[in-house]
């Protein structure tokens, strides 16, 4: 097959690459124009992805891939379209389409009978069959089901291991049709490989959800499921700080029994995914009350870190406090959505003076996402917020003038940490 791949990042590239890898020529199309040249040279324009690097440079040198700043050209060339351009929203959860609407008439001007179309971002429910299938047929004269197919196919991916979750997870598709819906499975067959999977009740590979809006709500569904999951680990962890119990070892006695999956507090729920798909869960179901509370317990968090860090050590004025990780999570160099800013907000207000630190981010790197970097200040206090892997082994010679860690996430080892008051959230 020829194929388009809409939006060359993180998870954009990496797709480009598998359909590649399987045969398949591979047209990838993105409105920045370094990334375009960066994807032509064969050099993957950023870190992080594990064999991404070499595999680029493979399908690129044996011609099965090349990259395009034309959307509409690129879609005109292929038989399947594949969307993963970035979806955003705004302080109260609403969705921000627009980059997604630019790039869905892009793909309409370029669109010819036959072709399918996969939306892999997560969306609302009901996007898929009712804004994207009107945008497309008006910019092509198609109709959706008639002439092209369109399907929609959530990503189910981490970055940093994005060829080994293509493998590990089904791939659910959902159409706007049944022809659709057959069409997209055949293709993702087609373009994709699995791991046996034993432990699923059907086997693993491509997974017919029925309808597009199904598959909508799958991602959503368990994407939430752990943020409100996490919600609830924290209002445990928070309680059990009261009565002076260790939270671990009680989620650890809970999740012997079969029917309990509790998991684990910490300072914040960061990334792409987990803070952000429940707010368009409620977009379209504001009434998911438990939803908006989990969402609400969570973003509460960092303010409660510094709870426990003022607790500890009274008043923060003019305090010194180490912010120990930008990212929101360990070794992955992202800072979306990340715990750090609420943190670092959160010491402000209480007259503390904040500065960041971060294994993958050097001080311009942090300026540049308004994050006072340390570079030597004196300190008095300091929070972990990314269980970064070299934190595991931090030592007090390398906080010094520390005098309380407040552990967001369980990283560090207090063997290693004389004189510093260690805390943990829940323990």
């Amino acid at each position: 097959m020829k194929i388009c791949v809409v939006a060359l990042g993180k998870i954009g590239l990496p797709l480009a690459v598998q359909f590649a890898a399987k045969g398949h020529t591979v047209i990838g199309a993105d409105i920045a124009e370094a990334t375009v040249r960066s994807v032509n040279d064969g050099v993957a324009p950023f870190p992080g992805e594990a064999d991404l690097d070499v595999k680029l440079r493979q399908a690129v040198d044996e011609g099965l891939l090349s990259a395009t700043t034309d959307t509409a050209a690129a879609v005109a060339q292929s038989e399947a379209v594949v969307v993963v351009v970035p979806l955003f929203v705004d302080g109260d959860g609403k969705p921000d389409f627009a980059w997604m609407e630019s790039a869905t008439r892009d793909i309409a001007r370029g669109l010819k009978p036959g072709t399918l179309v996969s939306y892999e971002t997560t969306l609302p429910v009901g996007t898929t069959r009712n804004r994207w299938a009107p945008l497309l047929e008006e910019g092509s004269g198609l109709v959706a089901g008639r002439d092209f197919h369109l399907v929609f196919s959530p990503e189910r991916v981490l970055t940093g291991r994005v060829f080994a979750d293509l493998r590990k997870y089904p791939k659910l598709v959902g159409g706007v049709d049944a022809g659709s819906t057959a069409r997209g499975i055949a293709f993702y067959q087609a373009v994709l490989d699995f791991d046996d999977r034993p432990d699923l009740d059907r086997p693993n590979g491509v997974w017919d959800l029925g309808s597009a809006e199904a598959a909508e709500l799958a991602k959503l569904a368990e994407t939430t499921y752990r943020d409100v999951n996490i919600g609830l680990a924290n209002q445990f962890a928070r309680y059990a700080d009261t009565i002076g119990v260790d939270v671990n070892l009680v989620i650890d006695a809970c999740n012997t029994q079969p029917y309990s999956h509790i998991h684990r507090p910490g300072i914040a729920v960061g990334g792409h995914c987990i803070p952000v798909y429940p707010r368009l869960y409620l977009w379209n179901d504001p009434s998911a009350t438990v939803v908006r509370a989990a969402r609400e317990a969570n973003a509460a968090m960092p303010g409660y870190a510094v709870d426990l860090l003022a607790a500890a050590l009274g008043d923060l004025t003019g305090v010194g406090v180490l912010v120990l990780g930008a990212s929101y999570r360990g070794g992955v160099k992202e800072t979306a959505f990340s715990g750090v800013f609420g943190t670092v907000d959160e010491l402000r207000k209480r007259g503390a003076v904040p500065y960041v630190s971060d294994p993958l981010y050097t001080p311009a790197e942090l300026v540049a996402r308004h994050l006072p970097p340390y570079e030597g200040q004196e300190l008095g206090a300091a929070i972990l917020q990314a269980d970064h892997a070299e934190y595991r082994t931090l030592t007090s010679d390398d906080l010094p003038g520390v005098k309380v860690l407040v552990d967001g996430r369980r990283t560090t080892n207090p063997d290693h940490l004389p004189g510093i008051r260690r805390i943990v959230i829940g323990g």
